[in-house]
């Protein structure tokens, strides 16, 4: 499978897991021996999936997962400290950062969030949405979760 998601996160990765210098042996998580898990109701609106989880060991600060959104559903407004990177992998998303119009994200996009960009993202009011989430963390934080989106700021 060499779609360009697939590629990319591969390429993420592999960038990501040189970077931790110290590693001494390959880990390898397998694909089910993790639960799924609900997006917390505080952080999210609607019916969200955490998938795949991973935090790589210290000193490498990458962490991620599969998210998958059901329509109409959606983050809270957050921001990372290091930024986020979002590969799409199915659906219709949207994205949209604090004063700045709603963008459409679409299987293969991928979104760069800039460090410290207060944001929000999730499925279109119709189309579910699924894409892995990248951050890494300072100072062991990856993300500050703020308010949530109020119903006038989610396009329907």
């Amino acid at each position: 499978m060499n779609s360009p998601a697939v590629i990319a996160i591969a390429l993420f990765l592999t960038c990501s897991a040189a970077s931790a210098a110290e590693a001494t042996r390959i880990t390898v998580t397998r694909a089910g021996s993790q639960p799924s898990n609900a997006g917390p109701e505080k952080n999210f609106s609607g019916s969200v999936r955490v998938d795949s989880r991973f935090q790589a060991p210290s000193p490498a600060r990458l962490g991620g997962g599969l998210v998958t959104f059901e329509p109409g559903a959606h983050s809270a407004w957050h921001t990372h400290p290091l930024g986020q990177t979002l590969i799409v992998t199915a659906g219709l998303g949207l994205v949209q950062e604090w004063g700045g119009p709603v963008q459409k994200i679409r299987p293969g996009d991928v979104v760069w969030i800039p460090p410290g960009v207060k944001h929000w993202h999730g499925a279109s009011p119709n189309v579910g949405m699924s894409h892995f989430a990248f951050a890494e963390a300072l100072d062991g934080k990856s993300v500050e979760w703020l308010e949530k989106v109020v119903e006038s700021q989610y396009p329907r």
